[in-house]
């Protein structure tokens, strides 16, 4: 049994990173369909056709959001559920 050493185990993982980060960039970086990208405020409002007041309003109401520091993101494929849900009921 032979057990891999710090340097060598440190290698094999940049050497891994690095081909991830190579892959990634090759792709154009954007894996993520567009319905799991995180969109800011503006751009839901401007995606929905609404205001930021109203885009708020709806927050307050249930609409759900991820706060990541003091910004405020959504993912817009539980945005368009949530607003579907909203309708059926």
């Amino acid at each position: 049994m032979q057990i891999i050493n710090q340097e060598a185990l440190s290698l094999c993982i940049r050497q891994a990173v690095r081909a991830e980060l190579q892959e990634h960039f090759k792709t154009g970086g954007n894996e993520l369909p567009n319905s799991e990208r995180l969109l800011s405020k503006q751009e839901l409002a401007a995606e929905l056709g609404v205001s930021l007041v109203t885009l708020t309003d709806w927050m307050k109401k249930g609409l759900p959001y991820l706060r990541l520091h003091k910004r405020v993101y959504f993912r817009k494929s539980e945005v368009l559920n949530a607003m579907q849900q909203t309708i059926n009921n």
